[in-house]
């Protein structure tokens, strides 16, 4: 037996912390009965599982590394019918992103149907490195890119140490191109870390997610991750850190 939110993040319908939610909210039923209790063990291949009224079924994992274009929503659906990540991949399986980049930000993310393997990529003690190359308004000095190394306060707590560089600045047009790199993965953390230095971003990319990297795809591709990169992906996150 399994834990009913472990069997429905296996199912591909959403990460186990997602599916937590689900069955707090009612919207699941064992056997015809609604769970509203975390915890409660099934049977999967016994039990009937239904989420939200459709019955669930155990799919085969699938894993996809895809180049978000900027104005596009890390999401499965859009009530003001925005394109989403999911609208550039065809296949059978339930996809979702793992983690989120923001609507107006391009770059590196993840699509999987394996909740558990999202859950571990998106827990908190998963110090992935993650690299963005920003273009910000204006020309940061030493002392300001300094605070972005040491860690800047933010609203919600000051900010983990970053790795910082000034890769070119246009004088005349009095902007610049910064690569940072950061672990943490707060909501639009990396914009706030440039607008708490006066330096708002322009344009922002995130470039590599841990070893993982955008060589040879354009905005909108999406290819499957190899199994190598899976059990690297997957070795890092169950790795405690240091």
């Amino acid at each position: 037996m399994e834990r009913l939110q472990k069997v429905i993040a296996q199912a591909g319908i959403a990460s186990r912390r997602k599916a937590e939610q689900l069955i707090v909210d009612g919207k699941v039923t064992v056997n015809g009965k609604v769970i509203r209790e975390l915890g409660v063990k099934v049977t999967p291949n016994k039990d009937e599982i239904e989420v939200e009224g459709v019955p669930i079924d155990r799919e085969e994992p699938v894993y996809f590394l895809m180049y978000k274009p900027s104005g596009v929503i890390s999401s499965v659906k859009d009530d003001k019918d925005r394109k989403v990540v999911t609208d550039y991949i065809e296949v059978e399986q339930r996809v979702f992103p793992v983690g989120r980049l923001d609507y107006d930000t391009s770059g590196l993310i993840l699509l999987t149907n394996d909740g558990d393997f999202a859950n571990q990529l998106m827990h908190p003690k998963f110090k992935v490195e993650k690299v963005y190359v920003a273009k910000i308004k204006g020309i940061p000095s030493r002392e300001m890119l300094k605070q972005l190394q040491t860690g800047v306060v933010l609203e919600d707590g000051k900010t983990a140490p970053a790795k910082v560089k000034l890769m070119s600045m246009d004088k005349k047009k009095q902007t610049s191109i910064v690569r940072l790199t950061i672990h943490e993965g707060r909501n639009r953390q990396v914009r706030r870390m440039f607008e708490a230095i006066g330096h708002p971003v322009l344009k922002l990319k995130r470039e590599e997610y841990s070893f993982l990297n955008l060589k040879g795809m354009n905005p909108g591709d999406v290819r499957p991750l190899k199994p190598i990169e899976v059990k690297h992906l997957r070795e890092l996150a169950v790795t405690k850190p240091s």
